[in-house]
């Protein structure tokens, strides 16, 4: 029964990191595209109220990269705890989890 639970944990915990990383690329192309705006908003002398807004928006989306971060490398060491049993190294589940952690870097 260990060994199926263990399983379980390894395919949920693959899918968390593997939905953290792209959430944190997600948040970090968000934030580059959303300065590239703002200084196209400056030079275009669009609305001070639309920049404004729009830096709280950038603002937002860059608070969240770190956290995104940390997330992703708590997640990461959870992965690792469990890739450390390698009773389940002839697993499917536990290839793929190999194969995140070896994409990720945190």
């Amino acid at each position: 029964m260990a060994a199926v639970d263990n399983k379980r944990q390894l395919k949920i915990k693959t899918g968390v990191v593997r939905r953290l990383s792209k959430e944190l690329v997600m948040y970090e192309k968000e934030v580059t595209d959303g300065e590239a705006k703002l200084v196209q908003m400056k030079e275009n002398g669009k609305d001070e109220y639309d920049i404004k807004k729009y830096t709280e928006v950038v603002a937002e989306s860059r608070a969240m990269v770190p956290d995104s971060r940390n997330r992703l490398r708590k997640a990461v060491q959870d992965l690792d705890i469990l890739l450390e049993d390698t009773s389940l190294s002839d697993a499917a589940e536990y290839k793929a989890a190999q194969e995140i952690r070896d994409t990720v870097t945190v």
